[in-house]
């Protein structure tokens, strides 16, 4: 695509009409402005579309066999330890990583900070399209999808934390859908609906704000269910709702990060000057609230270790291991943003959320796999279950850079406002 936009003056479309006057029509906008060879061409030059192909040639048959063959044709799954990839990464991992649509938005409509609106509806987007993922990762584990709104409203379970977190994550979807839908009012021309959800656009965000922490709070709170399973420091159930909200905060904020580098350096032609020019000041900002919601973690997380007197677990094996998660997961980022921001070194702030990033990821699989069951065997995940996480991954990719190419998240519409 970077060669089409510097060859061709009206790619990237970012206006309604072509430079004759004429209506780019939804066809057209599909596919970016180019002819169907042209699009066809640049496909095939695109190495990374080449390795997606190769991902899906083996992951979606795997799928097939997960629902025609059961979710043990494809997993260790067992009565010890029933989660697996699919919920430590898809759902546990995935769902602090999006709490940057709540945070952005917080950031923007409530507290009027209008000098982040640049990657705002980025935010929203990762939002989005993370709680989606997550959803269809739990669906691959359950199966059944048909049966979803069963839990929420045939088989009630009021007093189960699971039916919380199923409302939550469904209403919350609902909001994050009408947020991130100004960017597509404004692609297909619907000005009225863009002006509607804008006239709503603090309600929505109250509501995001209410959902989202109830609901990080919830999947921590799970753990409760069976704190003897989980090993003692990656579990306080007085505060186990806290811990994964309080780094939902910093794993939301440094996913934006990663992922505006990402768009700067590989979606140059999809940006627009305010964009390219304000991310790395913007990045400096996001840093710093992640250097504070770090030691906020670090600090509740000590204040759980001493409140259940687990300061001997640290002289074990398991407590060497919790310390290195501690070390490079949550103190080497939290020095590294801290010194970064002072310094003004964004390129040091980035590493940062990319470790951050990794971290929380990293922390949600101790939680709910590698530590879970600490006293019985080690599972190890199927090679089969891996290879379908990277293929789900793989379409989340593909839905994200679908939409990026597309929607104005990185770039403003030039249409009437």
């Amino acid at each position: 695509m970077n060669i089409f936009s510097k060859s061709t003056p009206e790619i990237p479309i970012a206006t309604p009409c072509k430079p004759d006057g004429s209506v780019w029509s939804i066809k057209e906008k599909l596919w970016l402005g180019l002819s169907r060879q042209q699009y066809q061409d640049q496909f095939l030059r695109n190495p990374v579309n080449w390795l997606l192909i190769a991902i899906f040639a083996i992951g979606v048959p795997l799928i097939l066999q997960r629902y025609f063959a059961g979710l043990g044709s494809i997993t260790h799954a067992s009565d010890d330890y029933p989660w697996g990839l699919f919920l430590g990464f898809g759902l546990f991992g995935m769902v602090p990583l999006s709490a940057s649509g709540f945070l952005l938005g917080t950031t923007v409509e409530i507290f009027g900070r209008k000098d982040f609106i640049p990657i705002e509806r980025l935010a929203l987007l990762n939002g989005l399209l993370g709680y989606f993922f997550a959803v269809v990762y739990l669906e691959i584990d359950l199966g059944m999808p048909w049966r979803l709104y069963y839990p929420m409203f045939v088989s009630l379970g009021p007093a189960a934390v699971l039916f919380l977190v199923a409302w939550h994550v469904a209403t919350y979807l609902s909001v994050q859908v009408a947020e991130v839908s100004t960017a597509y009012f404004e692609w297909i021309g619907w000005l009225k609906g863009k002006r509607f959800i804008k006239s709503i656009a603090v309600g929505l965000t109250i509501s995001g704000i209410i959902l989202s922490t109830l609901h990080q709070g919830a999947l921590g709170a799970l753990f409760t269910y069976a704190p003897t399973k989980i090993h003692p420091l990656w579990i306080s159930t007085n505060f186990q709702w806290v811990h994964f909200f309080c780094s939902a905060i910093f794993a939301g904020l440094s996913m934006v990060i990663v992922a505006s580098t990402l768009c700067k350096n590989f979606l140059t032609w999809r940006c627009d000057r305010r964009f390219l020019d304000s991310v790395d000041e913007l990045t400096l900002g996001l840093g710093k609230g992640c250097a504070y919601a770090l030691i906020t973690y670090l600090v509740i997380k000590v204040v759980g270790i001493a409140h259940d007197n687990d300061w001997a677990h640290l002289l074990t094996g398991w407590g060497k291991y919790f310390l290195l998660e501690m070390a490079l997961a949550v103190i080497l980022p939290m020095v590294l943003f801290a010194y970064g921001v002072k310094h003004q070194k964004v390129n040091m702030v980035r590493w940062a959320a990319l470790i951050s990033v990794l971290g929380i990821v990293w922390n949600r699989l101790n939680t709910s796999m590698i530590c879970f069951n600490w006293q019985l065997y080690r599972e190890i995940p199927h090679w089969k279950e891996v290879w379908v996480t990277v293929t789900i991954f793989a379409l989340y990719f593909i839905v994200y850079r679908f939409i990026l190419y597309r929607l104005p998240i990185l770039y403003q519409w030039q249409g009437d406002k």
